[in-house]
């Protein structure tokens, strides 16, 4: 490279460097602005966080242990509204949204709701509940599977069985729902899927309980293609 060349780069270099500083300068308001905008972003996150939810979360853990052990015991009514000054998951969902707690209520409303017959309330509640956990959510799903079959909604019903067995993904709760979506397609008149369904139950979950007499269902539904 020659001198020439290498005093042109250098002066380009120079006149960058003096563009971005006039750049800032010129824009310096805004740039504080915007960062000033940043830091009180995250400040109100920890704020929020550390301050306000948190809190919230232990109290409304503290708060509905009286209605789980309701609902482990059925004792429905109790775990959705409340008992001994403690209250039901209705309020918890009401008092402590955006919780954790809030969020795992609405799972437990909705199967209290189910076993009570209040079959929409059920799916409502169902449908509301956003968790991580794998089971609960499968359980969830096809809680509101159950829910659709009793209000004779049959293909919101196989859609749900459907999400419930891939959610699950394991050898306990899988089989139980792909038996469930087998029935559904068999009361659509469905038989070629049910007869798929209940084959995949026993050559994917051959040591649950659902596979043991699952060749009778399989005969069933292919006799009936």
């Amino acid at each position: 490279m020659s001198n020439t060349q290498v005093n042109t780069k250098v002066e380009n270099q120079t006149k960058d460097a003096g563009q971005t500083g006039k750049f800032v300068r010129e824009n310096q308001k805004s740039l504080t602005f915007i960062l000033s905008a940043i830091v009180a972003l995250v400040v109100i996150y920890f704020v929020y966080q550390n301050v306000y939810l948190r809190p919230r979360e232990t109290q409304a853990a503290d708060q509905m242990h009286v209605a789980q052990e309701n609902w482990a015991k059925k004792d429905w009514d109790k775990a959705i509204k409340g008992d001994a000054g403690y209250p039901g998951f209705e309020k918890i969902v009401a008092d402590y949204s955006n919780t954790k707690a809030a969020n795992l209520a609405y799972y437990y409303l909705g199967i209290a709701y189910l076993n009570k017959g209040e079959y929409q309330k059920a799916i409502d509640n169902l449908s509301n509940y956003r968790g991580d956990d794998s089971m609960v959510a499968a359980e969830a799903l096809g809680g509101t599977g159950d829910a659709y079959v009793e209000l004779k909604d049959l293909d919101k019903a196989a859609s749900y069985f459907k999400k419930a067995a891939d959610k699950a993904n394991n050898k306990f709760l899988s089989p139980i729902y792909l038996k469930k979506l087998g029935l559904v397609y068999e009361e659509q008149k469905n038989n070629s899927d049910a007869a798929d369904t209940y084959k995949k139950i026993k050559s994917d979950y051959s040591e649950s309980p659902e596979a043991q007499n699952i060749d009778e269902y399989i005969a069933r539904a292919e006799a009936k293609k």
